[in-house]
């Protein structure tokens, strides 16, 4: 995902603390993970980039469902969210992004 800020940076602001490793087998097949640490995980794996992956997830909050929510708002709409959001930040430094009936919340660390 490194070449769509957009869909990341939504997703990181879904989700927030949500890791993504990468790893590409020597047949061909690339494998991409999720993790977070409330315990929420998935794992997808596809024999090559445009195939469709096989998925497994588990844990309070499904990772890849939230991801692809993101891009059925990006394929429906034409774009995501996070581009052109209201942001409010307060005192404490808790950032509230608003758009369009999507919201998330960063609270200042």
């Amino acid at each position: 995902m490194a070449g769509t800020w957009d869909v990341r940076s939504t997703l990181e602001l879904t989700v927030p603390g949500i890791e993504h490793r990468m790893e590409a087998a020597k047949d061909s097949y690339r494998t991409a993970y999720m993790l977070h640490p409330d315990g929420s995980w998935a794992r997808a794996t596809a024999a090559g980039a445009r195939d469709v992956p096989t998925v497994h997830q588990g844990g309070p909050r499904w990772l890849w469902d939230e991801l692809d929510s993101i891009r059925t708002w990006l394929v429906i709409d034409g774009d995501l969210p996070i581009a052109g959001a209201a942001v409010r930040v307060d005192p404490d430094g808790a950032c509230h992004f608003s758009r369009s009936g999507w919201s998330a919340t960063i609270s200042a660390r």
